[in-house]
């Protein structure tokens, strides 16, 4: 079985949807089937791997709600080893819809359960908010990896996330676990960022991936053009960080199967 992991952090702007698209396509382009999993009824990472969502008539929302098959849904992108299962906006209405539903919190990994051998990596993108798509996402999942952003306030928010990382673990998914933590939108010129980075390491020690991933204007660019930045500027420092986490992940996944 594939390993299913989770990027999720309840607070917006980390960083979630660039990681799950640039990591997706770094562990893709090293001959790991992928797929790319879009839980954000925003869609964003469903159009920063290049699928137009207006060309789309079915989409995770209908197979969560059981009008579709999974297989079905699944889409090719440019590298050849990444599929993407999309999201558009009507997959805010699952939540409403589920809500009343039992067992509702496991709707997902029931739905991702057919084709979890196909893959290598299931990469699932959470919306910024603690509700039931996100409650669905930690309890699919084996792992979950938080991008932790290197600005005021953050390791406040991490906190908060860990609470609920562990009501999840309690309640819906016994198996979960912490990929790892991953500074994101890092300035090694600024002392803000090095704090943080500091206080990751003094708290959560080898949780905290060794790679950090910088601000670069390259990487803000290419989600513009629909691609991820190994398509866009391989040359770029964002490129060279995603390519090197993919390495330390896949180093990780060798160290806990040994």
């Amino acid at each position: 079985m594939g390993k299913l992991i989770g990027i999720a952090n309840q607070k917006g702007g980390v960083g979630k949807t660039t990681t799950a698209v640039n990591l997706a396509a770094s562990l893709a382009i090293g001959e790991r089937k992928t797929l790319l999993v879009d839980c954000d009824s925003q869609g964003n990472a469903t159009s920063g791997v290049g699928v137009n969502k207006e060309e789309i008539k079915e989409y995770i929302y209908h197979g969560l709600i059981g009008e579709a098959p999974i297989e079905n849904l699944i889409h090719d992108t440019e590298i050849e080893y990444l599929k993407v299962l999309p999201a558009h906006v009507d997959l805010a209405g699952a939540e409403i819809e589920l809500i009343s539903v039992e067992g509702r919190e496991q709707y997902l990994r029931n739905f991702l359960r057919p084709i979890a051998d196909d893959y290598d990596f299931i990469l699932i993108d959470s919306p910024p908010a603690l509700g039931l798509i996100t409650v669905n996402v930690l309890s699919a999942v084996d792992s979950v990896i938080i991008p932790l952003q290197c600005e005021y306030y953050a390791l406040e928010g991490l906190g908060q996330f860990l609470n609920t990382y562990h009501r999840i673990r309690q309640s819906f998914n016994p198996r979960l676990t912490i990929e790892g933590i991953l500074l994101t939108m890092f300035d090694k010129r600024n002392n803000l960022s090095r704090q943080v980075a500091e206080e990751a390491l003094k708290h959560f020690n080898s949780l905290v991936f060794d790679t950090r991933i910088p601000r670069n204007v390259r990487l803000g660019e290419s989600p513009s053009f629909g691609k991820p930045i190994i398509l866009y500027d391989i040359t770029s420092s964002g490129a060279r960080s995603y390519l090197n986490l993919a390495r330390e992940l896949l180093k990780r996944q060798g160290g806990r199967n040994a």
